[in-house]
């Protein structure tokens, strides 16, 4: 009777280990599935008209005669678009995630991150919306008012706690008597600098005209302020995780909290918070909706390059504008683009993912976990 009872344990533990290999293989074979899928009919393109043209050119006419099939534009309007997401969402995030993790209350912090984490509940087309209807507008008839009050409210803050941090750093080398007055003359010098920076900058911006409100800035913005909540919430989840004995062991040191954060919290971890910037590019390289709606979908490279007031277009728009068109032309050139440009998409997120799973691992094994 043991003996049946030991073999239906052992039968009953590995039907169980069975079943849930199974259940967590099903995620992995539903990733190599859909690269199967889409290499299966991005490969007939490469075969049809090569690489050379896909990567190299920018003449993007699919329905031409000849067609032609550039996408160097494409793909630039996407890196273009997803840098300044980069831009506005890391800083704004990581500055959200350190005030949280090391200069809010517990008790308002317990607030303030389930506020900002419902941005990434609210769905993509209504972001979608507010960037074409209310955005847009605002950025053609107002573009230069919006550049200067946006500079403003980045910089601003930013300069100021930069103003205060370094009269503190510079101060610190000072006797006591020597360092109040020192850090209050640095704080005037250096405050005024950046005051008449500022002032002479948002002259400048509020001179700009912008054409068309659809454009890569619009969206970027909105992109920013989409990955947000990613870059908040892992970049506090890595900070919380260096643990109060590193912050009590710096300030026992003499540090003060301004040296802390800079000099022991964030060098500590760093390897986190290049993680959250990596799933905050990859949400917004993978957004399909707010570029569809408000980039301008112009397949061209801006002049200047870097000129981000004029129309793009991204991968993620092309194939969802130009996939219901190409369906009914199953087979040829211009339907498997679309997939050869599905290909390199989903390579990319791929490659992402596995670096920021490299740093997460890298951040675990540092801190001993």
């Amino acid at each position: 009777m043991s003996a049946n009872t030991s073999r239906l344990k052992r039968f009953g533990a590995l039907l169980g280990q069975s079943l849930l290999f199974l259940v967590t293989s099903l995620s992995t074979l539903t990733v190599f599935f859909i690269f199967y899928f889409i290499a299966r009919d991005a490969v007939p393109f490469f075969k049809l008209e090569g690489f050379r043209e896909f990567f190299t050119s920018s003449s993007w006419y699919p329905t031409g005669h000849p067609a032609e099939f550039g996408a160097r534009a494409i793909f630039f309007g996407t890196g273009i678009v997803t840098l300044g997401a980069v831009v506005v969402a890391v800083p704004l995030g990581v500055s959200a995630a350190v005030c949280l993790s090391d200069v809010l209350p517990f008790n308002v912090r317990q607030v303030v991150k389930p506020v900002i984490e419902i941005l990434a509940a609210i769905p993509s087309v209504a972001y979608g919306f507010f960037a074409l209807v209310v955005f847009a507008p605002l950025l053609q008839n107002k573009g230069g008012a919006v550049l200067a009050i946006g500079a403003w409210l980045i910089l601003a803050p930013v300069l100021a706690l930069l103003v205060v941090v370094v009269s503190d750093l510079t101060a610190d080398r000072f006797s006591d008597l020597m360092r109040h007055k020192v850090r209050w003359i640095l704080i005037l010098l250096l405050g005024g600098a950046a005051l008449a920076g500022m002032i002479a900058l948002g002259r400048h911006l509020n001179s700009i005209e912008i054409i068309s409100g659809a454009n890569a800035l619009n969206v970027a913005v909105i992109l920013g302020i989409m990955a947000l909540p990613t870059v908040v919430s892992v970049s506090e989840d890595a900070l919380q995780a260096t643990g109060r004995e590193l912050r009590e062991g710096s300030y026992a040191l003499g540090a003060t909290r301004a040296e802390t954060i800079l000099k022991t919290v964030i060098p500590a971890s760093i390897s986190g918070i290049l993680a959250a910037v990596i799933l905050g590019i990859m949400r917004a390289i993978g957004e399909t909706m707010v570029v569809w709606m408000a980039s301008g979908n112009a397949a061209r490279i801006p002049e200047p390059w870097y000129n981000m007031l004029e129309p793009v277009r991204t991968l993620t728009a092309t194939i969802a504008g130009d996939m219901g068109e190409a369906d009914h032309v199953t087979g040829s050139a211009r339907f498997h683009v679309l997939f050869a440009m599905a290909l390199c998409l989903l390579a990319f997120s791929f490659i992402m993912n596995l670096v920021s799973e490299g740093i997460v691992r890298h951040s675990r094994k540092k801190l001993g976990k």
